[in-house]
């Protein structure tokens, strides 16, 4: 607060005298932009981008949000100085071109030809991926003072929308880190702790369910704001992989994303390639590695823009590194960074690689960018008109409709706040209608698809197909980018039905939520927090063992008993894990009270003095083991639990604490504490059996109070996950998979080495137990249905 006070009476000053020359980044940070060794903080960056905003009428910052720590989260607007003084007149263009019911054709071709393209360039969304922040530095200030006829284009037909930093608590961890271990063997080498608070590199994967304070903002403050044609997102990848990858995506692509989105990413992607090697530049990689998938990695193309990602091989920070010829990977998806090809030129012959030639390749390929988007100025405009007026003639499906009753009311009403959030425009229904043969209550809520964001609310609300792509006929399977499924309705345990014809119903437009609930429904995701609230206010919780409800109060009912607060650790390990994070983001999401328990403590033994249960997150059984091995990190980062923290868990699980266990952790269980299980698909061929991120049918077994508040039938979400088999006597199914079909969404490939199998077993230890689930029950934040399997193996 202090600091924008500063620069709101700097800019006051201004407006009094004649303005200063724009500060060069040289002259500003005390050297130039990607020297070697040399990171900035945020602070610096944003008193820079106000100083440049000082001594230029070209540029404007705004602060558009805060970070999850607080800090301000800034963009700078640049164009030609007559546009900046009407930034609002053209946002207004730009609304009026995103929706056709609104905006008729004839006016659409005038927007058009007087409105000005929009490009949002979003930089260090992955924080150890620094080069970015410092290249939107420098072109920053390029595009605020230079008069060569290239900028001179891009600002009179361009708004250039630089985000320098989207992660800006990342950036100053980052930051701090590299100057601690400065001159040590340890620089260079990524904090140990996620940079993000929560989710680390996944804070690039919360695109289409908006848990992020980061992500929400650059949506809410950005996105939703000015409808870019084109967001620039810029990033870094491994050190042996090519200089730099631009589109054309590999295959597959999403199939909501318009065919005239994809061909203009072709098109923008191989002009940057082309101006990356017209400057000499080697590595250039096109349509390899990096697919168009999963709307969790993008939002703007399910909103009628382009996404333009460009990955540069990265450096140690802002280390240099010497990578020879045969040290630059044999093969990559798509190319091989040693061979030329149609997408691979020119290799990079090896050498030194420094982080100023990952900002000289940015600068590049963003002055590229900004000069398609000038050039094909009123295409792109009348482009953007075209996609959404093609959504709002969508017919296949007519609508999806949300029953007015559902098992999990909170759940139904979060995916509305998506879909809203997302601009998705959600009518409810004023009396009862049927379709077909089935009746919707009145209060029932309705997502036609014709409105200009349907590719986004058809996307998240239908079931996905992945295709079947092979590195060869009969070969082992592609992988995807990330995952092969984003079905909300079955992450989140919501019916929701597809409707494929037009039908009548009085609807009126609505943003406000609201479904039945039955008092403190088992099935309700808002009773987990009516509970925990009680808890924290010191109010007695009660529980009806049967069905699995809750009633709060000083007098038990008939049927209850009390439930007591649990007292809950969640390990978290020297070496970052996200799922850690996000297991930590959703306890808290719900206001459950937790303690993060380290090595150290877990080592000390007496932990029953202290939890009723320890919750380990997917990671690695040698993670949890053995941490940061001797040499990569300094000596108070490394080790883990080792053989004095086995005997310690093992001894609190014998004394009656439980230990839960997601995904791989699992294999710590069987591994150092004996739990006797194993794991089915261990040792299998990818060619066999693959399930790279889907959503796959199960069945609850009865009798275990895990299973409290679920159907008998539902999904969970695999990724590589084991099927945990076990023969002890002690050991219960809770959760096996569907005999068939077993996929529901997404990509599986042998499901007989799944069908029938376990997918949650519950095995006693003594007088406590070990559950191992065979998924992730906390997916990114997503898997509302199958938190209730979590939640209730912390208080059974």
């Amino acid at each position: 607060m202090k600091r924008a006070l500063v620069w709101i009476c700097l800019a006051a000053a201004a407006w009094a005298q004649a303005p200063a020359p724009a500060p060069t980044p040289e002259a500003f940070f005390g050297h130039r932009m990607g020297a070697d060794r040399q990171v900035v903080e945020w602070w610096k960056v944003i008193d820079y981008f106000h100083a440049l905003g000082l001594a230029s009428d070209r540029l404007k910052v705004i602060e558009y949000g805060k970070s999850t720590e607080g800090r301000p989260m800034i963009a700078a607007i640049i164009s030609a100085p007559e546009t900046i003084q009407r930034l609002d007149h053209y946002r207004q263009i730009q609304a009026r071109l995103s929706d056709p019911r609104k905006t008729a054709a004839e006016e659409a071709a005038k927007l058009a030809a007087e409105g000005k393209a929009v490009v949002l360039i979003t930089c260090s969304v992955h924080a150890t991926e620094i080069a970015s922040t410092q290249t939107a530095v420098e072109f920053a200030h390029r595009l605020a003072t230079s008069n060569d006829a290239k900028v001179r284009a891009i600002l009179d037909n361009v708004i250039v929308l630089v985000a320098p930093t989207i992660n800006p608590d990342g950036l100053d961890l980052v930051t701090e880190w590299y100057r601690k271990t400065m001159g040590t063997p340890y620089e260079g080498t990524s904090p140990p702790e996620l940079y993000q608070k929560y989710v680390g590199h996944d804070n690039n994967r919360d695109w289409y369910f908006f848990t992020q304070a980061e992500n929400r903002s650059v949506i809410e403050g950005l996105q939703n704001v000015w409808h870019p044609q084109i967001v620039y997102d810029v990033h870094q990848m491994g050190m042996t992989a090519g200089r730099m990858f631009v589109p054309p995506w590999m295959d597959p692509i999403e199939p909501n994303i318009d065919a005239l989105i994809a061909q203009d990413c072709n098109m923008v992607g191989m002009i940057m390639a082309a101006d990356l090697t017209a400057a000499g530049r080697k590595g250039v990689v096109v349509n390899a590695m990096y697919d168009y998938w999963t709307p969790a990695r993008h939002y703007q193309s399910y909103h009628g823009g382009l996404r333009i990602l460009s990955e540069s091989a990265s450096v140690r920070i802002a280390t240099p590194v010497t990578i020879k010829a045969d040290q630059l990977s044999s093969q990559a998806q798509g190319y091989s960074p040693r061979e030329k090809s149609w997408n691979h030129l020119e290799p990079w012959p090896g050498g030194e690689w420094k982080l100023r030639d990952i900002v000289e390749d940015q600068l590049i390929a963003m002055e590229s960018l900004c000069s398609t988007a000038a050039w094909r100025r009123s295409e792109f405009l009348k482009g953007y008109y075209e996609i959404n007026r093609r959504a709002v003639e969508r017919h296949a499906p007519y609508a999806f409709v949300v029953p007015a009753q559902q098992a999990d009311p909170g759940a139904a009403k979060r995916l509305l706040e998506t879909m809203d959030f997302a601009l998705v425009e959600v009518e409810k229904a004023a009396e009862a209608f049927t379709v077909g043969q089935r009746q919707f209550a009145a209060g029932s809520y309705v997502i036609r698809m014709q409105q200009p964001y349907s590719s986004f609310a058809k996307a998240l609300l239908e079931r996905q197909k992945y295709p079947d792509l092979r590195q060869y006929p009969g070969g082992p399977p592609k992988r995807p980018y990330d995952v092969a499924a984003h079905t909300l309705p079955l992450l989140l345990g919501v019916d929701v039905a597809t409707v494929d014809d037009q039908f009548q119903a009085k609807l009126e437009k609505t943003t406000s939520f609201r479904f039945a609930a039955s008092g403190l429904s088992a099935g309700d995701s808002d009773s987990w927090r009516r509970v925990n609230a009680a808890w924290k206010a010191g109010t007695p919780v009660w529980r009806n063992p049967k069905t699995g409800d809750f009633a709060v109060g000083a007098r038990r009912r008939a049927g209850f008993n009390e439930l007591k607060k649990p007292r809950v650790g969640i390990y978290k390990a020297f070496v970052p894990s996200m799922d850690e994070g996000w297991t930590r983001w959703i306890v808290e999401h719900f206001g459950w009270e937790y303690a993060s328990a380290g090595n150290a403590e877990i080592r000390a033994g007496g932990l029953a003095e202290k939890y009723d249960v320890l919750v380990f997150a997917d990671m690695t059984a040698r993670m949890i083991e053995n941490g940061y091995r001797q040499g990569s990190m300094p000596e108070a980062y490394l080790g883990g639990l080792g053989k004095e923290g086995a005997e310690a868990l093992l001894a609190f699980a014998q004394a009656g604490g439980k230990l839960v266990f997601f995904n791989d952790s699992g294999e710590y269980a069987v591994e150092q504490l004996g739990v006797r299980a194993k794991n089915a698909l261990q040792g299998g061929s990818s060619r066999d059996f693959y399930c790279p991120g889907s959503l796959l049918n199960v069945k609850l077994e009865p009798g275990s109070a895990l299973g409290l508040g679920l159907p008998s039938e539902f999904t969970i979400w695999a990724e590589g996950s084991p099927v945990w088999e076990s023969d002890d006597a002690g050991a219960k199914t809770v959760v096996r998979y569907s005999g068939a079909p077993v996929l529901a969404s997404g990509w599986l490939l042998g499901e007989k080495f799944v069908a029938g199998k376990p997918a949650l077993v519950d095995v006693q230890i003594g007088q406590g137990r070990a559950i191992l689930f065979g998924m992730r029950p906390q997916y990114r934040g997503q898997s509302w249905l199958t938190l209730k399997l979590f939640f209730n193996a912390l208080v059974m």
